[in-house]
């Protein structure tokens, strides 16, 4: 019928498009859409079936996608139009399209199933998307004219068949063959623009060697957020994408026991529910092969639903949670009958079972994978909770429950994994212990404190390995940020970063150490407790007081190993604060934190701990005192009505006409909170020859204020209303990190009343 003629044809057009300039790259990762771009094998096996367009000929692309497909036709034809039904996608090919000055290519927006306009006769249109219906294509074909179509699938490869127009009717002629226009995992990682083909096979050999999945190697070499390159990868295969909090009122627990856990964690899937006569499965293999899963439920089929690898390890829990707890349950009723439970808490804290370890461990998946900060265990008269911190809000976890004698049991777990008194339930007792998950690592900070009822445990969590945050990140102005930077080139000094406990301090130091280790001029040491972030290029160190090794000696020691820079992970008593005075004064540059609530407060707390006021004036160089405050979420956010309380409050001479507020409406993103994360609310003041006088003096912390406010003080309320009006926080996060009387603009300049 035809003939092809590679060497002539087929190689020039291949060879002259680069195919990376139709991968996606950061800009362009929500534009991910489900189209394949071919592989330059796939390209010339695709080219190799087809009809060889006529050099005069005009071809119809159908399902362009970034316009790859269409570019390498353009090569060979006269004129290629290229219809993409996604707007956003169809805007993009044609920029992309336009750069390569491929000025023979038209990309339209429409529906290859609906009236999407008139187009001169084509010779040969090519669909690289599935079609129900060719009503709107078969018109557009000239006499003797050919359309190619995908119509089977089976085992990853696509089944192209050939029609062709004849006296006015379009018959089937035959199969081309079979196409890969599928991508495994490597390839959408190297077309999303994440990583390279060299990279992608030192991965491929780790992931072999250590016998772990490859995204979860891929992950940790590139820092990848999991959330929106699975929605990317969900997007390309066609496979619905879910998160876990969509997913866990929908399981039917009865299901996880039909199948061999072994087979399930084989194949890396979970079964979810029936719908209908399907069996809906959940998996975090993008390649899922959906053939090899029939047999899970014979002629009723399957279908696939993708998550996350972390979603999928806590369905996983979920479920088994649920089975241990049914066993549990059973063993327990079945005890109730020939003992007296009324001291049920106190007889479960002396016992040890699985469940309840497993228990414990997805307690602490379910904390990780919500960004919580803090875990509650509490009791209360006839019930047990447990809460997490998220965002400086408690939240309860709906879909696990607790007997009090389980919730016993497990304060037992978490005494032993923290070595505390498991038989002291009368004091108050601190410990600590650590949580691998992933690529971090988390140091468990726990206290339990004796109650009405039984013991409370209150565990934080404080993640110690993983990247410092850029100035930026944190969320502090352009002004602040370019303070802070200069700060950290200064030759000595005190430099202060305040505010109550979780706050942020350390990020916010942390930063700066970052900017200090890329610079890489200055010799930089630290002591921590913990060591939150390992950072390259600086010399860090942690405290162990059981050997007698604190704050101070390390300070001592510190300033005869040729430092620059010292950080002193907190400033708690007089003889730290004294040696980092000392270092400062010696000519190195000190960065602190301290426990209080604003920047002028700091130099109370300083007096406190018996600093002499000369000493202080002389060396301190700035305090940043900072507060954290939720972030709207970007996907759900929309202009919001200002709540008129909290307007009068800040605007007590009237709000300025150019005033404007925003929320978060709720999402599944956020979980319907309409907030997702927090962003530092910081308070900057610069210590000049004014405020230097005043310290010296040590008059009221009211004065110092007004002294520094005449200096140009940066408060909190200006930070906040910036971010506020900026669409980055709520207007009603104002009364939660505002104290009320600075709610309103405070005075600068003029007489004030002591």
């Amino acid at each position: 019928m035809y003939e092809v003629d590679a060497e002539k044809q087929l190689y020039p057009a291949i060879l002259a498009v680069p195919r990376q300039h139709f991968v996606a790259d950061a800009s362009r990762e929500p534009l991910i859409t489900g189209h394949s771009l071919p592989t330059q094998a796939a390209m010339q096996r695709l080219l190799s079936l087809i009809p060889p367009p006529h050099p005069d000929a005009t071809v119809l692309h159908v399902g362009t996608g970034s316009g790859y497909i269409a570019a390498v036709l353009a090569q060979m034809a006269s004129q290629v139009y290229a219809l993409e039904r996604d707007a956003a996608v169809a805007a993009l090919a044609s920029s992309r399209l336009a750069t390569l000055h491929l000025n023979n290519v038209q990309v339209i927006h429409g529906d290859a199933e609906q009236d999407f306009g008139p187009l001169p006769p084509c010779k040969l249109i090519l669909c690289t998307c599935q079609l129900r219906s060719f009503k709107y294509l078969e018109p557009l074909l000239t006499e003797h004219g050919f359309l190619v179509v995908l119509e089977d699938e089976q085992d990853g490869l696509s089944n192209l068949a050939l029609y062709q127009k004849d006296n006015g009717n379009l018959q089937r002629r035959r199969n081309l063959g079979w196409i890969d226009f599928s991508r495994r995992l490597q390839q959408s990682i190297i077309d999303l623009g994440l990583a390279d083909e060299q990279l992608i096979r030192e991965a491929s050999l780790e992931a072999k060697k250590l016998q772990k999945p490859l995204m979860q190697i891929l992950s940790k070499k590139l820092n990848l957020d999991d959330q929106k390159l699975f929605s990317s990868l969900a997007k390309e295969r066609q496979l619905p994408f879910k998160a876990f909090d969509e997913l866990v009122n929908d399981i039917d627990a009865s299901l996880f026991n039909l199948f061999s856990r072994t087979y399930l964690d084989r194949q890396r899937v979970l079964p979810l529910k029936y719908q209908q006569q399907q069996l809906l499965l959940v998996t975090d293999n993008p390649d899922v092969q959906i053939d090899e899963l029939i047999g899970m439920n014979g002629s009723g089929g399957v279908a696939c639903i993708l998550v996350t690898p972390n979603d999928f390890k806590r369905l996983w829990s979920h479920l088994d949670m649920s089975k241990r707890g049914n066993d549990a349950m059973s063993q327990q009723r079945v005890q109730s009958d020939d003992s007296d439970t009324t001291d049920a808490p106190a007889q479960a804290a002396d016992t040890i079972n699985p469940y309840l370890v497993a228990l414990y461990e997805a307690i602490l998946l379910e904390a990780v994978s919500e960004n919580a900060s803090d875990i509650h265990l509490e009791f209360y008269n006839n019930a047990a909770r447990v809460r997490l911190r998220v965002d400086g809000d408690l939240h309860d976890i709906p879909h696990f429950q607790f007997s009090l004698a389980e919730m016993a049991g497990l304060v037992n777990i978490i005494k032993i994994r923290s070595e505390l008194n498991i038989a002291e339930r009368r004091l108050p007792q601190g410990g600590r212990s650590q949580l691998k998950h992933g690529a971090n690592t988390y140091d468990l900070r726990i206290q339990t404190q004796p109650s009405l009822h039984a013991e409370h445990v209150v565990i934080r969590l404080l993640k110690h390995t993983g990247r410092a945050l850029t100035m930026q990140e944190l969320g502090m102005s352009a002004k602040v940020a370019g303070y802070y930077h200069r700060l950290l080139n200064n030759p000595a000094g005190l430099v202060l970063v305040v505010g109550p406990t979780g706050s942020g301090k350390s990020t916010t130091l942390y930063a700066g150490l970052q900017e200090l280790a890329d610079d890489g001029t200055r010799k930089v040491i630290t002591v921590e407790d913990p060591i939150e972030y390992s950072i390259d290029n600086i010399q860090q160190t942690r405290i162990r007081s059981e050997i007698g090794f604190d704050f101070p000696d390390a300070l001592r020691a510190f300033v005869r190993e040729d430092p620059d820079v010292i950080l002193v992970g907190e400033i708690r008593d007089h003889p730290t604060a004294l040696e980092a005075i000392r270092a400062s004064q010696t000519g190195h540059l000190v960065l602190s934190t301290l426990h209080c609530n604003d920047a002028v407060d700091a130099l109370q707390r300083l007096y406190d701990l018996n600093i002499h006021p000369n000493s202080l004036a002389s060396e301190l160089l700035a305090v940043i005192a900072q507060r954290l405050a939720k972030r709207i979420c970007p996907h759900c956010k929309v202009a919001a009505t200002p709540d008129p309380t909290i307007l009068r409050e800040v605007f007590p001479q009237g709000v300025p006409a150019s005033f404007r507020c925003y929320e978060g409406q709720g999402c599944t993103h956020c979980h319907d909170r309409g907030t997702k994360g927090r962003t530092a609310v910081v308070e900057f003041m610069q210590v000049n020859a004014d405020i230097r006088n005043a310290i010296s003096r040590q008059p009221s912390i009211t004065e110092i204020r007004w002294q520094a406010l005449d200096a140009g003080l940066i408060t909190m309320r200006d930070s906040a209303l910036d971010l506020v009006i900026n669409g980055v926080i709520p207007l009603s996060e104002l009364p939660k990190i505002l104290p009320q009387d600075r709610m309103a603009p405070e005075q600068r300049g003029g007489s004030r009343r002591s």
